[in-house]
């Protein structure tokens, strides 16, 4: 039972009760010694509320009253301080039944019983002391009723009646006596035994009043305040009252403010004193002091209040000049508030005399601050500290000895505060007065300095000399510098004015602390530290008035007196004032330059605080870090990133946190910081991100290190050799080099996908892509060329790492990799170069040789981990050895710039000589030229010699880098993998790759390398990029259009010139269009000749004019843009025909006119382009289509019946091991071609033979077609319910999808779900085959193996993978559609303005305009079953062509150019309703073969029916 009662003690009273209830109080009574109020641990205890709760039942009836004082007489005996505590509840008691009704008398008379009983046991003189008189009359105690007068005449005398001494008894001659001895002076051997005898036989001997001696002492020791030894005894013995004496003090200040008369710090000082020797107390004398707390309270919030006011007042802008008023004047009341406060004079005097412990207690009392702000109290209190602290400084933080020091003066008096001998020591005693002191510190500067060192000092003795350095663990004194910094350094700096070495000495104690506890430091110091302190919101606000009107001045002109008045300014208090610095930069961006020179006289603590201030403004999220249209990245971001690059390149700022924050960006996923990243890395190390690039400079690019310097950049950035190796050192030191290049491929890998699902705008999308990537590129560059390659080998993970550990791309992988491979290479080349003992003398050979061992050894892991990220049927078509080797090199392993090389060193020359003839002061410069131009030769001489061994490498790895698959597949899925894991995503990587990628092609070209085949390469490249175009970014667009424009400058070069033409592609593998089971061509016809590939080339030319037309004609914004950017790009060799010239500007002029009020971009773009068109048009650098090529003449006549049939018998591409036949084939096919090219085949078509076997074969020809007519019309009405079920057949259906369509019909169809605009691309297709006849690619089928149709070179098909189809089988080519007024249609669609006259009389097109949708669902069963019978006529033609073939060999007299026969190639014609074919070579079993073709018989009846 734990302080309460059980009820059933009071119902059991009388039997187990009362027992129980002393046993309760026995505990507690058992120690006489101690109070029973308090236990042993200081608390409380129960003995009260049992004794009120006896009592209480007594008065209530519950318990007799008998009983009640039975029990208390009990309990007196056990305790002798019972009965004080029995009579405490009684008076209790007696005053709760003195307020009962008198119905209720019954508890009033059981109270007046108890009291009546416990007279028997408890003393008479306490009862009258503790009861009231009126309740002692009551009870009988008092049974005299005079004593109430008594008591009240005693009491008046007592403290009302005034004590009359006898002044007059009082000798005047005593207290002179009085105060001559103690005022006299006093010797070493004065006793204050002596002294208080003197007094008071004086006081006894001249009647003196004991309280006026007492006030002539305290005058006494006013007056000789270092005889505090004499004093202080003396006045103990005199009079041990602390009341009294406090009450003679108060006296005293009161008289001397009654009489407005200043209290003398004497008086202060004697107070203090005694408070200081404990013989008054702090609460006797403190609540006589004025003025009181409440008023203080009130001052101190009044004044920080008018502060507030003045800052706002400063910041009101009056638009009325006239009523303009001046700045707001200062309040001086501070002083006024502090004057005459015996308070603070108190604690002044306790700071003199060296009493902390309670001056701290009086500081504590009054409002936060408020007393230290008062100078003399601040001024004491530093010099208390110089006090303590001066043992430690005298042996830490002197400067030099040499230095003459003033000593301190000592402490007087018993009692000395406690210096300080260690640092523990500081710890304790001075740092608590140093955080009570604050601000204040700036009374005393030199104590501020003194500080700061051994701060310093400290720090040294924990192990503290960088910020790299740990925190010491245990009771350091770590943790508490910082809070002086924090409290009293800092707010104190912010006081002083233009005190830069102050500066200075607080960033040595600073920079011994990591970059993140001064950046939080900072903050507080900038945005908490001014609104604590009302005189420091008011110099806040005239250092931004001023600031003001410093950056209202900035100009180029007037650098230096700004840069001082703003480096006065910020020596002290800079933190806000670069806030608005900034915050002019980001809205007006011209300042950047001039505000970054005028920053050169601030101190270092002042730039430590501009690398916070730029972070945080950074780090604004409140800003939103894209424009208001989200197609672009805010203004006010990229005026801080160039601002960042400008500023930390300019002056030695801390780039650890800057760096983070990037980091700490990209691992948020959030890409727009890295901005901030490339400006810093462009102007600190000098590494461009620029996009457009000359081509003299990607030349120069690759070249050796000190040619890309010289020439391969826009810039020449000089001067950032320091503050690139600043740079470096900072991400090596916080690792963070190795963390941005992986976060940022992290980030490039997904940055679409993140940004697209924020909804993000399409444009911003893009630009960040671009930014990730070229920021990346940058950074890897820069590590690259400031690390030493031990340094880069060893901070980089393995390649290994990268693609599986890290998700890296491979494109970046390989560029981060590099030069690691080269690193190793080199290393493993020199170790087996040397393990030869005559390596010295080794041939060029052999080392090559060497060469080739080593990168075997080096990339064969790298072959292995490549191997895994693909699955297998990847390497069926190309080799991981060709991939490791493609993404390996670089135009510096495949190209020598020579020409830049050339250009360099004679600039160099020149220079040196314009040095030598300037005169002697030019002598450095001169030798530095030379210098650099021997340089420049030796460099090239090394690269020569290393691009001699990488082609030597190349050309022992060729064999294997294709596989030969069978040969039915050839190089269709080679040609595939190829661009899909190596071209595209290296030439959209960079510049110099994208030229990388060409150079590379053509390199493997001249290598002649097996189962390549450049010109399908070409044919696959040119013959779609829309889908290419589309995907890419706007600086993907460019580095694609750069890679467009070095293939088509090797494109053209061949095209130009047939020397060149013959030297580099005649009989190389790569222009072979028929490959063979062995992969050998038997003779040069197998190769595509000059004249055939300027056909194929006008093909590549209209293909990539109508990609381009579709990308312009999208509507998408992207596509129009990268279309675009392309076309500007490979303006030099696209357009060259004049037609397509035209075309294209036709509708880059509706590009502009759409785009003029919308999007400036497009029409700043395409106003570009055709002033760059224009200007080609002008300067005759464009060609008419006969210039281009030699176009083929179409004649009418029944001649081309019979070439329609004798070139329907050659066999498209088919794999033969007997050589003559294939030859014999090929003749065959060249029949069907036009006799127009007599450069192709030179056969004499002239004789009367010749003209008979015409004859008989155009006769042979009406005969069938007259049969084929009859059997089609009979069979044309089962066809079309056939074709009706075969419609509704999910079988039929993907047959006519991949048969009947061609990649072109598709893309067409997806991007133009128009009927118009699908009818106008198909015209156009006809109009390219029309005009080219059997000499071109087919635009809508790719042949798998033969490039060729027939033997005089024309290209058949181009390819197109198609992965999950069958190696075996291939598309049936389906002829032109066209009849000649369709051609027409065809050409005027191209050719827009020439259509106007025609498009009247083209009354077909408008029929086809107005088909009913029933009509063209009929249109499309008919053409599925005309592609569906020509399978079935396959092996009956194939027949009836062999024998056709032995006819004519019989009677064709002529021979070919290497003896063999050859016949006659017929005129080919095309009619109204005729078609040519290839058939595919491949024979298949089908049950519904027919006996006769029966094309031109169904195409002549369905244009009827049209």
């Amino acid at each position: 039972m734990a302080g309460v009662l059980n009820t059933e003690i009071w119902k059991n009273w009388e039997k187990s009760g009362k027992q129980e209830f002393i046993k309760f109080c026995i505990p507690l009574l058992k120690d006489e010694s101690k109070s029973p109020l308090f236990n042993k641990h200081g608390k409380t205890t129960n003995i009260i509320s049992y004794i009120n709760e006896l009592i209480d039942k007594g008065i209530q009836g519950i318990i007799k009253t008998d009983q009640v004082s039975a029990t208390l007489r009990e309990l007196v005996a056990l305790h002798p301080d019972i009965p004080s505590i029995i009579l405490d509840v009684l008076n209790l008691a007696d005053a709760v039944t003195s307020q009962i009704d008198h119905e209720e008398s019954r508890e009033r008379s059981n109270f007046c019983t108890i009291v009546k009983d416990c007279e028997k046991f408890l003393s008479d003189k306490l009862l009258k002391e503790r009861l009231e008189i009126d309740t002692l009359q009551e009870v009988g105690v008092l049974k005299n009723g005079t004593f109430y007068s008594k008591f009240i005449k005693v009491k008046t005398k007592l403290y009302y009646k005034q004590r009359k001494f006898n002044l007059f008894r009082e000798e005047c001659e005593g207290f002179s006596k009085l105060v001559t001895e103690l005022n006299s002076e006093f010797t070493e051997n004065t006793n204050s035994k002596d002294l208080i005898g003197i007094v008071q036989s004086l006081i006894g001997c001249f009647n003196l009043d004991p309280n006026r001696v007492l006030d002539i002492i305290l005058e006494s020791f006013e007056n000789k305040p270092k005889d505090s030894k004499i004093f202080i005894p003396l006045i103990n013995s005199y009079m041990n009252d602390s009341r009294i004496i406090s009450e003679v003090l108060s006296t005293k200040f009161g008289f001397l403010r009654n009489n407005e008369q200043e209290i003398p710090q004497s008086l202060y000082i004697l107070t203090a004193q005694l408070l200081q020797h404990k013989i008054i107390q702090l609460d006797d004398i403190y609540y006589w002091l004025l003025p009181e707390d409440k008023t203080m309270i009130a001052d101190s919030e009044k004044s920080l209040k008018d502060a507030k006011e003045y800052v706002r007042k400063l910041q009101i802008i009056s638009l009325n000049n006239k009523e303009k008023e001046d700045a707001p004047e200062e309040n001086d009341n501070d002083s006024d508030s502090y004057e005459g406060n015996q308070k603070l004079g108190l604690c002044e005097a306790l700071l003199l005399i060296g009493d902390w412990e309670n001056a701290q207690t009086l500081i504590k009392r009054l409002p936060e601050r408020y007393s230290v702000n008062y100078e003399p109290i601040a001024s004491a209190l530093c010099g208390l500290l110089h006090y303590i602290i001066e043992p430690l400084y005298s042996e830490y933080g002197i400067v030099s000895s040499k230095i003459p020091r003033t000593p301190l003066a000592p402490y007087e008096g018993n009692i000395k505060p406690p210096q300080a001998h260690t640092f523990l020591e500081l710890k304790d005693i001075a740092l608590p007065m140093f955080f009570m002191l604050g601000a204040s510190l700036r009374y005393d500067t030199i104590l501020l300095c003194k500080v700061v060192r051994l701060a310093k000092a400290a720090l040294s003795a924990c192990g503290i000399d960088n910020p790299k350095c740990s925190a010491p663990s245990g009771n350091s004194i770590y943790y508490d510098i910082l809070s002086l910094i924090d409290i009293t350094i800092l707010p104190s700096l912010s006081y002083l004015d233009c005190n830069c070495c102050i500066a200075e000495d607080i960033w040595t104690l600073l920079k011994l602390y990591p970059y993140q506890i001064r950046y939080c430091l900072y903050s507080r110091w900038k945005n908490e530290t001014y609104s604590l302190y009302p005189d420091l919101l008011r110099k806040r606000a005239d250092s931004e008035k001023q600031i003001k009107n410093i950056m209202k001045r900035v100009s180029k002109e007037n650098v230096k007196p700004v840069g001082r008045l703003i480096g006065k300014l910020t020596h002290c208090s800079p933190g806000f004032l670069f806030d608005y610095v900034l915050l002019q930069i980001q809205v007006y961006n011209n300042l950047i330059a001039p505000v970054v020179d005028s920053l050169k006289y601030l101190t270092n603590l002042s730039y430590d605080v501009l690398g916070f201030c730029l972070i945080e403004s950074l780090a604004n999220a409140e800003k939103k870090r894209v424009k208001h249209d989200s197609t672009s990245i805010s203004s006010w971001l990229q005026s801080l990133s160039s601002f960042s690059g400008a500023v930390y390149k300019k002056y030695s700022i801390e780039l650890s946190g800057l760096l983070q924050f990037v980091a700490n960006q990209l691992k948020a996923q959030k890409s727009l910081d890295l901005l901030i990243l490339k400006e810093v890395v462009q102007k600190m190390a000098g590494v461009d991100a620029a996009e457009d690039l000359t081509m003299d400079q990607l030349n120069a690019l690759a070249g050796g290190e000190l040619l890309k310097s010289e020439a391969g950049y826009f810039s020449q950035i000089r001067n950032t050799k320091k503050s690139s190796l600043r740079l470096k050192e900072a991400m090596a030191e916080n690792d963070l080099a190795v963390a941005l290049c992986l976060l940022m491929a992290q980030q490039n890998y997904c940055v679409v996908y993140r940004e697209t699902q924020k909804n993000s705008h399409l444009k911003l999308v893009g630009k960040l892509s671009d930014q990730c990537q070229d920021t990346l590129v940058q950074f890897g560059t820069f590590l690259g060329s400031t690390m030493s390659v031990d340094e880069y080998v060893n901070k980089l993970p393995s390649i290994q790492s990268m693609l599986t550990d890290y998700h890296i791309p491979l494109e970046v992988a390989f560029f981060l990799a590099r030069p690691m491979f080269n690193h190793a290479i080199n290393q493993k080349y020199d170790q087996i170069r040397k393990l030869d003992p005559g390596y010295k003398k080794m041939s060029s050979s052999i080392k090559n040789q060497k060469y080739c061992e080593a990168v075997t050894e080096v990339m064969e892991p790298v072959c292995s981990s490549l191997t895994l990220l693909h699955p297998p049927r990847v390497w069926e078509d190309v080799s991981a050895q060709f991939l490791a080797t493609f993404w390996s090199l670089t135009m510096y392993d495949l190209y020598i710039p020579e020409e830049v090389y050339q250009q360099v060193i004679n600039k160099t020359k020149m220079q040196a000589q314009a040095c030598m003839e300037s005169g002697a002061k030019s002598k450095k410069e001169q030798e530095r030229y030379q210098t650099l131009a021997e340089k420049l030769q030796d460099e090239k001489k090394k690269q020569t010699e290393h691009v001699e061994k990488i082609f030597y490498r190349l050309k022992q790895e060729k064999d294997s880098w294709f596989l030969s698959k069978s040969v039915k597949t050839a190089k269709n899925e080679t040609i595939t993998r190829f661009l899909q894991l190596c071209i595209f995503p290296r030439c959209t990587f960079t510049q110099i790759d994208a030229v990388y990628c060409a150079k590379f092609v053509h390199t493997i070209h001249l290598l002649k390398t097996p189962n390549f085949s450049t010109l399908l390469f070409y044919d696959r490249l040119f013959c779609d990029v829309t889908y290419s175009i589309t995907s890419c970014t706007e600086n993907e667009a460019m580095r694609y259009g750069r890679f467009l424009f070095a293939m088509l400058e090797t494109v053209m070069r061949w095209h130009r010139s047939k020397e060149v033409f013959e030297k580099e592609c005649a009989n190389y593998p790569g222009f072979v269009t028929k490959y063979r089971k062995n992969n050998q061509h038997a003779d040069n016809l197998d190769n595509v000749d000059y004249e055939n590939y300027r056909h194929v080339c006008h093909k590549w030319h209209y293909k990539l004019a109508k990609a381009m037309v579709t990308c312009l004609e999208s509507k998408e914004y992207v596509q129009i843009r990268n279309s675009l950017i392309i076309l500007i790009k490979i303006i030099p060799h696209f357009p060259v025909l004049i037609k397509l010239s035209q075309f294209i500007e036709k509708r880059i002029e509706k590009v502009r006119d759409e785009e003029k009020n919308n999007r400036q971009d497009l029409f700043t773009l395409s106003s570009s382009y055709l002033g760059l068109l224009k200007q080609k048009n002008s300067s005759g650098q464009m060609m008419k289509e006969a210039d281009f090529h030699v176009p083929l003449d179409k004649e009418k006549g029944g001649k081309g019946h019979e070439s329609r049939i004798e070139g329907a018998n050659k066999h498209n591409g088919e794999v033969k091991d007997d050589s003559s036949k294939e030859k014999k084939s090929r003749q065959s096919s060249d029949d069907t071609r036009s006799s127009s090219k007599p450069q192709i085949i030179s056969v004499d078509i002239t004789g009367s033979s010749n003209n008979k076997i015409e004859k008989q074969i155009e006769e042979q020809g009406k005969e069938k077609r007259r049969s084929e007519r009859n059997e089609e019309k009979e069979r044309e009405k089962e066809k079309r319910r056939e074709r009706r079920e075969e419609k509704a057949n999910a079988k039929d259906e993907k047959y006519e999808k991949q048969y009947s369509r061609s990649q072109d019909e598709r893309y067409i169809e997806k991007l133009s779900p128009k009927d118009e605009s699908r009818y106008t691309n198909e015209q156009m297709d006809r109009y390219y085959d029309d005009r080219g006849g059997g000499h071109y690619y087919r635009s809508d089928i790719r042949d798998d193996r033969d490039l060729l149709a027939s033997g005089n070179g024309s290209i058949g098909r181009s390819q197109e993978a198609e992965p999950d189809r069958d190696s075996k089988r291939r598309k049936v080519d389906s002829s032109s559609k066209n009849s000649k007024h369709e051609e027409r249609k065809s050409n005027s669609d191209l050719f827009p303005e020439k259509t106007e006259k025609r498009e009247r009389s083209t009354k077909p097109k408008d029929k086809r305009d107005k088909m009913s949708e029933e009509e063209k669902e009929m249109r499309k069963e008919r053409k599925l079953g005309r592609k569906r019978d020509r399978l079935d006529e396959v092996q009956l033609e194939m027949k009836r062509r062999r024998e056709e073939e032995k006819a004519s060999k019989m009677v064709s007299p002529y021979r070919g150019a290497n003896g063999e026969m050859m016949e006659p190639s017929p005129i080919h014609i095309r009619e109204k309703h005729h078609r040519t074919r290839e058939i595919s070579p491949y024979q298949r079993d089908r049950s519904h073969e027919r006996s006769e073709p029966r094309d031109k018989h169904r195409r002549s009846s369905e244009n009827k029916r049209r």
